[in-house]
């Protein structure tokens, strides 16, 4: 685990845990432990965070009914189970219709369902916008879960609703959206690392470090995540509706998605590149990725020759 503080907190405000990654690095296993928490709720993927703050940078004075269409038009807004009307009437009421304010609104109303005070997110594509959500939401606090990309690159082929790209292609995306990472986090104030692997197979130890980060006191509850685990996805239990460029996604294949977090941690989801992964398409990917693997404490495959990456 790699912890980056960086600056002074802006602003004293309840720090809200933002757990992003590269896709299938086990975002969704830390949201449901995070989540267990007494104190802390955090929501399906939103999505919508950066259209929000774009519309209002663009058009200031934008108003409730555009921000609150920004919100409740994204295609994800449904798996929320929280009705339109009401999250209308708390952006309408708020003094000033700023981004911050505006989302707040969202999160807050959120956690009040789940009648817990605290809120957060889970959206590994905001990797890549941590700088512009920090200038809006300074109490983020970015925890970046990382995977063997070997392993993450297995998980999502078997989700992919078209043809894989190339394993080199996939080696390379994977590579340097984590190097993209590293290098905001350097102008960001709180953000932290820690692998999947870790979260497995140390998952107390490695619980109570992202806590410490959080400011927030272990419960044991966390550990205890897939008891409930059922019941929280439930939200995501529908259709997610297509939008250009992006098919529709059934139902059953959400779900499927997600069902072993139904479990407790198992290591056997930890190095399966080395019996599912066919040779050729681990060394596409190392020759891509390969020394990053093995900065991030990864072993390599058994092959010949290899390029630094």
């Amino acid at each position: 685990m790699r912890l980056i503080p960086r600056g002074l907190r802006r602003e004293r405000r309840t720090p809200a845990p933002f757990v992003v990654g590269v896709t299938r690095s086990g975002t969704t296993l830390l949201r449901l432990m995070l989540d267990a928490h007494p104190q802390l709720a955090i929501p399906p993927e939103t999505h919508f965070v950066p259209g929000v703050i774009e519309l209002l940078e663009a058009e200031p004075a934008a108003g409730a009914e555009r921000v609150h269409e920004a919100i409740v038009g994204e295609r994800h807004w449904g798996d929320f189970n929280i009705d339109s009307e009401i999250l209308r009437e708390r952006i309408a009421a708020l003094d000033r219709v700023d981004a911050g304010s505006a989302l707040r609104a969202f999160y807050e109303l959120y956690a009040e369902r789940q009648e817990k005070p605290q809120w957060g997110d889970k959206t590994p594509q905001y990797l890549r916008r941590m700088l512009v959500i920090q200038g809006t939401l300074p109490e983020a606090r970015f925890v970046h879960l990382i995977r063997d990309g070997r392993d993450a690159a297995l998980s999502r082929s078997s989700r992919l609703l078209k043809e894989p790209p190339p394993m080199e292609e996939v080696g390379e995306r994977w590579r340097l959206r984590i190097l993209k990472a590293r290098k905001h986090a350097r102008r960001l104030d709180h953000y932290m690392e820690a692998r999947y692997e870790d979260l497995v197979v140390d998952t107390e130890p490695t619980l109570r470090r992202i806590c410490d980060f959080l400011d927030l006191d272990f419960d044991p509850a966390m550990l205890t995540y897939h008891t409930r685990a059922a019941d929280r996805l439930a939200e995501m239990a529908r259709d997610l509706p297509s939008e250009e460029g992006k098919p529709l996604r059934p139902a059953e294949h959400r779900m499927k998605a997600h069902q072993l977090t139904s479990k407790p941690p198992s290591a056997e989801r930890i190095a399966r590149w080395k019996q599912e992964m066919s040779p050729a398409d681990a060394v596409a990917f190392e020759r891509s990725a390969g020394e990053l693997l093995v900065e991030l404490g990864y072993e390599l495959s058994p092959a010949p020759t290899r390029s630094p990456g």
